[in-house]
């Protein structure tokens, strides 16, 4: 289980926990290499960092398993398994993104939240010991802000505060006096980087497929035959019960048993419209707008009238629940809540907040950070039930689902890696079971 902790504020997750749970495991059929009458010998190894995997963005590790000889209709022949896990040191953050120096530049200039109605306020800030007196201008959005911090400020601090004393209780998270030198380690990040976001500009700009092209493609199993152009801009499926993998421009991605993608611009989903499937839980984390990815430029933004487009009305099957992860600019929650969810007739019925820490269960930002909060925000809405379905479903009753919890978790390292939400519905029951469907999914 992910939830490592459930109070009536929210859960504690062990984000590290669910992904290896999926076990990526490779079956790989070999001819025995030894007579029928020698024993078959297990190979137990440690975690090893091998180079025929650093293309997995580095954020897998390979332990070779066990092999085993299996008599199916390829004769007798040796089932070779390969498991690959999540490197742990991705979620091993013991301590705050923010150095005490900048905290105390944080607090000393935390006094401009104070009076939200001021458009004006001249403030101190330390900066190298130095004292500087600046006039700080507020517009509309971070005044907006400020209001909004000082409404959710309490149900973060006292529901998170609960779930964290109740990690440290248990030892699932420990104070940096219990672990001092794993605290003084610096993060190192990845070389290897994910390129999923130039595949899906590269399928932009390749011809239109015919709807015979744009059939499902399942993988089969040992099939090398399979493109990279094959992939782009159509459903691939694994239905098996292992893992598969793909190449695509060099880098290896591990497709999880039972589950399918779609490899595309955001303007071309037409092929996930004609599975004609509905689904249950649709979950968005749409690349909002901002001033970081701007001057980054890691990636291309969504506008309003874009994240409009999506089809969610076509793809949500009766009584959809659908989680829009949003930032916490006021602008881009306002428009979910008024105008994407209306647009698409999905009810808005709660607001919830990913709060992040470190392994020892401080906040990864200060909360009162005038810059970078510890918090996201994700939105919940459900698509309405016609009502010759209400009536035909008059017995099922419908959970309500609370208006505020709290998921709080120590994040991955890795862009923009959100945690798992499937554990927290089905702890409220707001889903099907692991390996069910509703009706009308």
């Amino acid at each position: 289980m992910s939830v490592v902790h459930e109070l009536s504020p929210g859960w504690l997750l062990d984000h590290l926990a669910f992904i290896n749970k999926i076990s990526y495991e490779l079956h790989q059929h070999r001819e025995p290499c030894c007579s029928k009458s020698r024993p078959t010998s297990s190979v137990h190894l440690d975690s090893l960092h091998m180079d025929s995997v650093s293309s997995f963005g580095a954020s897998a590790t390979f332990v070779p398993s066990t092999s085993k000889p299996e008599n199916d209709d390829r004769g007798n022949c040796e089932m070779f398994i390969q498991k690959y896990v999540f490197r742990s040191e991705l979620f091993d953050i013991s301590k705050p993104y923010i150095t005490s120096a900048n905290h105390k530049e944080c607090q000393e200039s935390k006094e401009k939240e104070d009076l939200v109605n001021d458009v004006k306020k001249e403030i101190f800030i330390s900066i190298n010991g130095k004292k500087r007196k600046r006039c700080v201008a507020f517009n509309q959005g971070e005044l907006d802000a400020m209001e909004y911090h000082r409404k959710i400020r309490g149900l973060i601090l006292d529901g998170s505060s609960q779930l964290i004393q109740e990690g440290l209780t248990s030892g699932f998270l420990h104070s940096c006096s219990e672990k001092p030198n794993k605290c003084s380690e610096p993060i190192t990040l990845p070389l290897d980087t994910c390129n999923l976001s130039e595949l899906c500009e590269m399928a932009k700009h390749l011809p239109s497929l015919n709807e015979t092209e744009l059939q499902t493609l399942q993988l089969m199993e040992d099939d090398t035959s399979v493109t990279e152009q094959d992939l782009f801009s159509r459903i691939v499926e694994n239905t098996s019960g292992f893992t598969k993998i793909i190449t695509l421009m060099g880098q290896k991605y591990l497709l999880p048993p039972k589950s399918s993608f779609l490899l595309s611009d955001i303007s071309c989903m037409h092929p996930l419209l004609n599975c004609k499937k509905t689904y249950d839980v649709i979950v968005i984390d749409p690349p909002w707008q901002n001033k970081s990815v701007k001057r980054s430029n890691r990636y291309s933004y969504l506008s309003p009238l874009q994240i409009k487009q999506i089809p969610v009305p076509k793809l949500a099957a009766p009584s959809c629940l659908v989680v829009t992860w949003v930032t916490n600019r006021q602008k881009h929650l306002r428009f979910v809540k008024e105008e994407l969810y209306p647009s698409w007739s999905v009810e808005v019925v709660a607001e919830w907040h990913w709060v992040k820490i470190t392994s020892s269960g401080e906040f990864v930002f200060p909360l009162d950070s005038p810059h970078k909060k510890p918090y996201e925000g994700l939105i919940l809405g459900r698509v309405p039930e016609k009502a010759a379905l209400l009536l035909r479903n008059a017995d099922v009753k419908e959970l309500p689902i609370p208006d505020h919890k709290l998921i709080v978790s120590v994040p991955c390292t890795l862009h923009s890696h959100k945690p798992p939400l499937a554990e927290t519905f089905y702890c409220l029951h707001l889903v099907p079971g692991f390996g069910e469907r509703a009706p009308g999914g």
